[in-house]
């Protein structure tokens, strides 16, 4: 007996189950420009090396400015971070207008300011993952702070509670 495929929709709402950290992937354009977009595909692979991965669309304006990128962030938001994560899935026109980075210079990517954590990442290798990207990355530098981080489960913001 084949298994029933199943369609985005309900894809959606199994995956929903899967409470995940809310994080902005940030880095900058070939111009220097600071470019970047919400993830939620993000995963530890490796200790030794560390290596993380994280997914982006192959039709989202960072997808090719990511493959360009020398290194790029991956910003860990903070629980009382939501506003972010909504700014930075919308218009990419408004993405950085008024919000708190930490400039680390031209060639380094943009830190979002009250981050639980950010991790500096060198992308090692790209692969196809379906309408997405997988870029597997090595982690170079990366910081964390004494705040909870933003959950996402079942379409929802979530804190957790401790």
């Amino acid at each position: 007996m084949t298994p029933p495929i199943i369609g985005p929709d309900a894809f959606r709402r199994l995956l929903g189950a899967f409470a995940s950290g809310v994080t902005v992937v940030t880095t900058r354009d070939p111009d220097g420009a600071p470019a970047g977009m919400t993830a939620s595909a993000f995963s530890s692979v490796s200790l030794d090396p560390p290596l993380v991965l994280v997914c982006i669309a192959n039709d989202s304006g960072l997808h090719d400015v990511l493959r360009a990128a020398p290194r790029f962030a991956v910003n860990v938001l903070a629980d009382d971070q939501a506003a972010l994560s909504v700014r930075f899935a919308g218009a990419r026109s408004q993405r950085f207008t008024g919000v708190a980075i930490a400039e680390t210079g031209r060639e380094s990517p943009p830190l979002l300011g009250g981050a639980a954590a950010y991790l500096v990442c060198e992308t090692t290798a790209v692969h196809p993952g379906g309408d997405h990207a997988i870029f597997v990355a090595r982690v170079v530098a990366g910081e964390s702070f004494d705040r909870p981080p933003l959950l996402h489960f079942r379409g929802e913001y979530r804190q957790l509670a401790y």
